[in-house]
């Protein structure tokens, strides 16, 4: 597995393919923050996150979230959104770009943020692999409809004929209604993909662009060696 880095200091040639200053948007076109920098695959050159500055509204001041949960902003050019929401990434563990120094503070962390989104308030119709919404009752434990499912927090819950109608309704109305779960509707679990092409135009330029010059945008990483840079690299050092 290859070391992960942030792309820091260094610059494209041309600014506009550069992803980096643009606003990402969440849920009800909610302005998060700036993407600030990214994380990407030193062996490769894939994006694996975009660093967001939040302007102060959080805490922390930054969080990640990752490449492959992004798209382009259909309301805004250039710009980015994602389906989160405030509450939720308030939710998530603190970021902090140290552990990046550390292959294994880095790994510790990926779980962590990583099991945010395999968690929460997403429940599975016993027998398929639809997801639903609980309602209210259901979350705080009704036992005759739920049941613990080993130790992931997860709960299923079964029914008999008489009930399967009125379920089926409640699944139209939840699969309309906005929720605040992070895994999406219809996956089991949130996988991180390295793979984050078909995002959108300028994002797509912007990795490519990376990819190209992988080894020169990691050449001051102090944990691998992948290239030497060179004078005439489109990727420099900004001053």
């Amino acid at each position: 597995m290859g070391h992960h880095g942030l792309l820091g200091d260094y610059r494209l040639e041309d600014s506009a393919e550069d992803i980096r200053g643009t606003t990402l948007y969440g849920q009800d076109d909610e302005k998060l923050g700036k993407i600030d920098d990214v994380i990407f695959d030193h062996s490769t050159g894939d994006i694996s996150y975009v660093v967001v500055d939040t302007g102060g509204w959080l805490s922390t001041e930054e969080f990640l979230v990752p490449a492959a949960r992004l798209r382009s902003s259909t309301k805004h050019e250039n710009d980015f959104a994602s389906d989160l929401t405030k509450k939720q990434i308030e939710s998530f563990p603190a970021y902090n770009k140290k552990d990046l120094e550390s292959p294994d503070n880095w790994a510790d962390y990926e779980d962590r943020y990583r099991s945010k989104w395999e968690t929460g308030p997403v429940m599975h119709r016993e027998g398929t692999d639809r997801n639903i919404t609980p309602t209210t009752q259901q979350l705080e434990g009704n036992e005759a409809s739920l049941r613990a499912a080993g130790e992931t927090g997860t709960r299923v819950f079964s029914h008999n004929d008489a009930e399967q109608d009125e379920l089926e309704r409640e699944d139209l109305i939840a699969a309309s209604t906005p929720t605040e779960r992070i895994v999406p509707p219809g996956a089991d679990s949130f996988v991180i993909s390295s793979n984050a092409s078909g995002i959108g135009e300028r994002f797509d330029t912007f990795q490519d662009r990376l990819r190209e010059r992988r080894k020169q945008a990691a050449t001051s990483c102090s944990l691998c060696s992948v290239g030497p840079a060179s004078s005439r690299d489109p990727l420099k050092k900004a001053v």
